[in-house]
């Protein structure tokens, strides 16, 4: 294991930045100097990115249909992506839907089956989480023990189902492209979203029975896209409680109001907005109703979201980069990272001063990326 003490660097603490040193040796932080010193005057140390949410993965996993027949090659372009972006803790979100493709039950149990056995033997710490559609009925008998098998520690529930247009008999909107990936007929495809459509008063008791189950694994559940209050105050009652980008400040508040987590998508704070004319991440972040940003579909995007809420002014350093860092890691209940502070997992990045751009990450003390100057000062 490496041993090292990083000096001259502007290091992010809990109080803010300071240049008294970060000293790690066997993957943990430590209070005292223990090996070679290392000069990194000119930047930054900051706590490893936390990625609550993240789909970006599905480029790497399947880039086009039946291109991928690797799939452990894939997990490993994703870690490289993860690292080069300053995520050390990473959560790839995963559909069990009935929408066909890379969301289907199939694709996500070989997404699963590989994290469970490659990841183990990476750097970054790669983790799964379920994205389960609800209307799904004939899942749920099985869904505990496929998630014990699986390893999974985090599910979100979602329901995308069109049910507006199926209860006024109308077409949903690109079923052929959704049957297509499925590899059923339109007809087939229409006829099995009608059915969940149609049993969708049977949802509600089977996710009470469901999610009693995973909390009492100790499962971290979330729901996704509430809108109202009475949305989060159904969820909190089952003990699920993170809100996964809310599309209302309605819901952002209830959930503050009951104790809950928000998570918010970095895109959303870089791109100034929802692309869905949602609430704003920003105004979240300003009112306080926002713990957590997540990577969503962009892996660059809790860095620079991070950054910009800082420079902006709207958090200072602490309070912004705790979105990325502490906020995601409180989320999922890992309470051994998030900051720099002796006993915890050796995971930061170190950003160019000037630029801010990532010179180097490490996952528990051990390199995951390293480019530019910035490796002659490792190597002395």
């Amino acid at each position: 294991m490496i041993a090292l003490d990083l000096t001259g660097a502007e290091v992010l603490g809990p109080e803010g930045l300071h240049r008294d040193g970060l000293s790690f040796a066997d993957g943990v932080i430590v209070d005292a100097p223990v090996g070679r010193a290392v000069d990194l005057r000119g930047y930054l140390v900051l706590p490893g990115i936390v990625d609550v949410h993240g789909d970006g993965f599905e480029r790497h996993l399947a880039p086009r249909r039946g291109a991928m027949k690797q799939m452990a090659e894939g997990l490993r372009a994703v870690e490289a992506e993860l690292a080069a972006n300053g995520i050390t803790t990473a959560v790839l979100a995963q559909f069990v839907s009935w929408e066909g493709g890379v969301r289907a039950p199939a694709f996500a149990a070989e997404v699963f089956g590989c994290l469970r056995d490659e990841a183990p033997g990476m750097i970054t710490d790669l983790r799964g989480q379920m994205r389960f559609e609800t209307g799904m009925l004939n899942l749920y008998d099985d869904l505990p023990g496929q998630i014990d098998d699986w390893g999974l520690r985090y599910v979100v529930f979602n329901d995308h189902l069109p049910h507006d247009r199926l209860a006024d008999g109308r077409t949903p909107r690109r079923l052929t492209a959704m049957a297509l990936r499925s590899g059923r007929s339109p007809e087939k495809q229409l006829a099995m979203m009608q059915e969940m459509h149609d049993r969708r008063g049977e949802v509600g008791p089977a996710l009470d029975r469901l999610c009693a189950k995973l909390a009492a694994r100790g499962v971290a559940m979330g729901s996704h896209d509430d809108r109202t209050r009475d949305d989060r105050a159904t969820w909190a009652a089952r003990c699920v409680n993170v809100a996964e980008f809310p599309e209302t400040l309605e819901a952002a508040e209830a959930t503050a109001q009951d104790g809950g987590t928000v998570v918010m998508g970095a895109p959303n704070v870089v791109r100034g907005g929802s692309h869905n004319k949602n609430v704003s991440a920003i105004d979240l972040v300003a009112m306080g109703y926002c713990d957590a940003l997540a990577s969503d579909y962009h892996y660059p995007s809790p860095r620079r979201a991070a950054l910009m809420l800082w420079k902006a002014g709207l958090r200072d350093l602490v309070g912004a980069w705790g979105l990325v860092s502490s906020g995601p890691a409180r989320a999922l209940g890992l309470a051994d990272r998030g900051e720099l502070r002796p006993g915890l997992r050796a995971d930061f990045v170190v950003l160019e001063r000037e630029s801010l751009r990532v010179a180097a990450s490490f996952a528990g003390g051990r390199v995951s990326y390293m480019a530019g100057d910035v490796v002659a000062r490792f190597l002395g």
